[in-house]
């Protein structure tokens, strides 16, 4: 679960990571009382920051400096109801401004390939850490953390001090580095980033921004719910949840169902793979319908990756194991006619591959059916070859 800044910030400042002080607001008059209760503390310059979980708001315009109580109310009437990278802003922090002498990058995340946790620091920040390591490697220092010791104040300063920040910011930023920890590890994190985290000309250290996800396999022994933000959920998502699916939307245009995490993620490299071929498609979801999926879930999958209107074609790639490919053939026969006795008629191309337990009269089931817009292949490369083109016919109206 991504938090918005503010939620992470709350979390923040309830284990002593020095944050800025900020109020939100869900429309321009609480604004406005907010940057009004700042300036009556003498401080009348605001940042009027959009809350939603993406990146690039500062350069889609969703974060903007207001210099009166009048000013925060018209900034956060702009930013209130924009559409950031797909994200409709709803409610906007208004931060008091902080006098910026330095910016750096600190974050905690899990590192999966190496099967522990690594802390990544950088006296460059403010910016995206991926260009900075791209230019700049030098720039960026990645420490293992043990986690049975964590993060003590040796290892801290070790992590700050690697990451070339300036003597004046060693004993702070080592403070806030140590804090920070004990939100990864307490909170079941598997990111937390501070960019940037700021030497003020005052001399303090604090997060200026905040971003943290949680691990929603740690459900159980912490209260996700309270965290939840359902107007920020992506709306097939949401659905596809409250049906029990595991779909996750990407940027493409391919559908793709599978049974099985293992099998998925290999479909979604062979399509993006068969892509390249055809102007850069790619896979627009994963959907793992699960090892032993019936007709009802193989149909409610279907209509959810067909719910999403950037989705040209889909694949359907299933190997039978514990799932029955018949029972797969049969929901998609049903989904299909499911949608269309609902006036939603399908009109874009599903490609099929079938293989192990009951293939074979799977596959008869779906001949039988003679479904205009199904077609089967034989292999996963040729269901994904096939899938990709038929995307690319679809854009370019072939």
């Amino acid at each position: 679960m991504d938090l918005l800044e503010h939620q992470a910030k709350e979390i923040f400042a309830q284990h002593g990571v020095p944050v800025p002080e900020g109020r939100v607001a869900s429309t321009p008059a609480q604004a406005r009382a907010a940057a009004e209760a700042f300036a009556a503390a003498g401080r009348p310059r605001v940042v009027v920051k959009a809350q939603v979980k993406a990146g690039g708001r500062g350069k889609a315009g969703g974060v903007k400096l207001a210099d009166s109580p009048a000013s925060a109310e018209a900034t956060a009437r702009q930013i209130l109801g924009m559409d950031i990278h797909g994200h409709t802003v709803h409610k906007v922090l208004v931060e008091e401004a902080s006098d910026i002498a330095q910016e750096y990058y600190l974050s905690y995340l899990l590192d999966r390939s190496g099967r522990t946790f690594l802390s990544i620091c950088s006296v460059q920040g403010g910016m995206e850490i991926e260009e900075v390591a791209r230019t700049s490697p030098e720039a960026v220092a990645r420490v293992v953390v043990d986690p049975a010791s964590g993060v003590d104040p040796a290892t801290a300063t070790q992590i700050v001090t690697a990451g070339g920040l300036p003597a004046e910011a060693i004993a702070a930023a080592a403070a806030l580095a140590e804090r920070l920890w004990t939100v990864f590890a307490g909170k079941d994190a598997t990111l937390v980033e501070v960019n940037p985290m700021v030497l003020t000309a005052d001399g303090r250290v604090m997060a200026l921004d905040a971003k943290v996800t949680l691990d929603d396999n740690a459900a159980f022994r912490q209260d996700l719910g309270a965290l939840a933000d359902p107007g920020a959920a992506d709306p097939i998502e949401a659905r596809a949840k409250a049906r029990h699916l595991n779909y996750v939307k990407l940027d493409g245009q391919v559908g793709i169902i599978g049974n099985g995490a293992g099998l998925v993620m290999s479909t979604l490299d062979v399509v993006a793979y068969s892509g390249e071929t055809f102007g850069g498609v790619r896979p627009a979801n994963f959907l793992d319908i699960g090892g032993g999926a019936s007709a009802e879930v193989m149909a409610n999958g279907l209509e959810i990756v067909l719910s999403d209107p950037s989705v040209r074609c889909v694949l359907v790639n299933v190997f039978g194991g514990i799932t029955s490919c018949d029972a797969v053939a049969n929901g998609i026969v049903s989904a299909i006619g499911m949608l269309g006795a609902r006036g939603e008629e399908v009109n874009r191309p599903v490609v099929v591959r079938l293989d192990g337990n009951n293939a074979e009269t799977g596959r008869r089931i779906l001949d039988a059916a003679r479904i205009r817009v199904v077609e089967q292949a034989e292999t996963m490369d040729g269901a994904a070859r096939r899938a990709a083109e038929l995307a690319c016919a679809a854009a370019t109206g072939a």
